[in-house]
This record gives C-alpha cells, structure tokens and sequence, in this order.
C-alpha cells in the first residue's frame, strides 16, 4: 500500500510540473520577443516571477491530486480526476495560445475557460477532501490575477 501511494503522489506530482516545464521550453523562446514587446498594465509583474510562482503552483496541484487519487474509487473521485486533467491540459495550452501563437484574445477566452474549470475543481475536491481543494486557492487566486493581467494585455495591444 506505500509503495502504490508513493507512486501515486510522484506521478501527481511529475504530471503537471512535466506538462509545464515542457510548455516553458516551448514558450520560453516567445517571451524575451513577443512578450516583451507587449504594453503591459503598471501591475504586471517582473518577468522572473512567473517561474517559480508555476513551480510552486503546479508542486500544490500535485499533491492535491494526489489527495483525491488516494481516496477510495467512487464516481465522484474519477469526475474530480477528470475535471483535474481537463484544467492541466487548458492550462498547458493557455502558454502555447499566448506565448508562441501571440493569440491575446483567444488565450482571454481560454483563460476564462480554465478559470471556470478551477471552480468546479475545487468545488468538486472540497467534496471529496477539503484540504485539496484548499491547496488550490493561490492556484485559483493566480489564474483569476492572470487572467485580469491576460484581458488588460488584450485592451492595451
């Protein structure tokens, strides 16, 4: 049984850090030009937080997931996994649709989208372990923060 929760909680853990890191390495070209060149509101942060303010997000997205992962399978369980993966894969894409498309409007809607899907997630956690959908908030918080600095980015260019 330890040995399948270790393996359950590196596997949370890797999946979203993975999927980021590997959106970055994509992105990380577009941000110095396109970014960069961008009118930004007076409230955007300097470029070098964004890093570990991911890091850090996508490390408590993991242990969440793992929270529920570890609860015994029921449908609430596995419709909390899915709403999970689909929040991942929209927040994967929201860097390719920003970053390397330079799609500001569209990645607005994407981001509402995500910002959607984090509600019910959290919704869905709290059900199921309170404590995982807690983990969430700065998540929530940050993506609510993007998303005002994504619509701003979007009226300023």
């Amino acid at each position: 049984m330890i040995k399948s929760n270790f393996l359950k909680l590196f596997i949370s853990i890797a999946l979203p850090i993975g999927l980021g890191a590997i959106a970055g390495l994509f992105t990380a070209e577009a941000v110095p030009e396109s970014y960069a060149s961008l009118n930004k509101p007076s409230f955007s942060p300097p470029n070098w937080l964004f890093g570990p303010v991911w890091t850090l997000l996508y490390l408590l997205m993991g242990v969440s997931l793992f929270l529920i992962w570890k609860m015994p399978a029921n449908k609430e369980r596995y419709r909390a996994i899915f709403v999970f993966l689909v929040q991942l894969l929209l927040n994967f894409f929201w860097s390719f649709i920003f970053f390397y498309f330079n799609r500001i409007g569209l990645a607005l809607i994407e981001i509402i989208l995500l910002w959607l899907n984090i509600a019910v997630m959290l919704v869905l956690f709290y059900k199921i372990k309170p404590v995982a959908a807690f983990i969430n908030i700065p998540y929530f918080l940050w993506v609510s923060f993007a998303s005002i600095l994504n619509a701003s980015l979007y009226f300023l260019n």
